[in-house]
């Protein structure tokens, strides 16, 4: 048997990403984000969003741009720092010591840590409620060479270990059960 809820946002689980911002160093900042998502394969497009009171939303407004960078169990604890402390009162590049990386096309810089640094230009912004979305145009991907399969060119970003977020909580990542199609496949 099942009960009814209030309505909620309850579609877990969620990458943990840190999405980098800022146009200079004097300005640049990390917030820790799950509402995060695919909008549309061509052209490449996703979303954050962010509530206008976080430091990193006028910043991300002011440029239209952002960074999404992908995160590990290795990056799990400055994920979280990131997440629940300020730009206003800390230098999270510093503090945690994260390298701010050249991106290709955009200002903001990527996080030389993290395996898949996703470049955006944000192309339209949605106010919902409590969160403004962010709709943005994928202009380049930043991938880790240590994760790319050198026979098949293929990104294996399951050994980066990627991290999830799940209702408050982060998660590792399970063991695999089957990739696409796989239920269909004929012997």
């Amino acid at each position: 048997m099942k009960q009814d809820w209030k309505p909620g946002t309850l579609i877990y689980p969620l990458p943990a990403a840190m999405i980098s911002c800022g146009s200079n160093p004097d300005e640049y900042n990390i917030i820790t984000l799950s509402w995060l998502g695919t909008i549309c394969t061509n052209p490449p497009m996703c979303y954050i969003s962010v509530r206008p009171e976080r430091h990193s939303y006028n910043i991300i407004k002011k440029n239209m741009e952002f960074v999404i960078n992908i995160t590990t169990e290795e990056l799990a604890h400055t994920t979280d720092w990131c997440g629940v402390r300020s730009g206003k009162d800390f230098n999270k590049f510093e503090e945690m010591k994260l390298t701010p990386g050249k991106a290709s096309i955009v200002k903001a810089p990527i996080i030389e840590e993290s395996p898949l640094s996703i470049e955006c230009r944000v192309k339209e912004i949605m106010s919902l409620g409590s969160h403004d979305m962010f709709i943005a145009d994928v202009v380049n991907v930043k991938a880790d060479d240590k994760y790319i399969d050198k026979a098949t060119g293929k990104f294996n970003l399951e050994d980066a270990r990627p991290i999830a977020y799940s209702h408050g909580e982060y998660y590792k990542m399970g063991e695999n059960i089957g990739h696409f199609g796989w239920s269909v496949k004929k012997k």
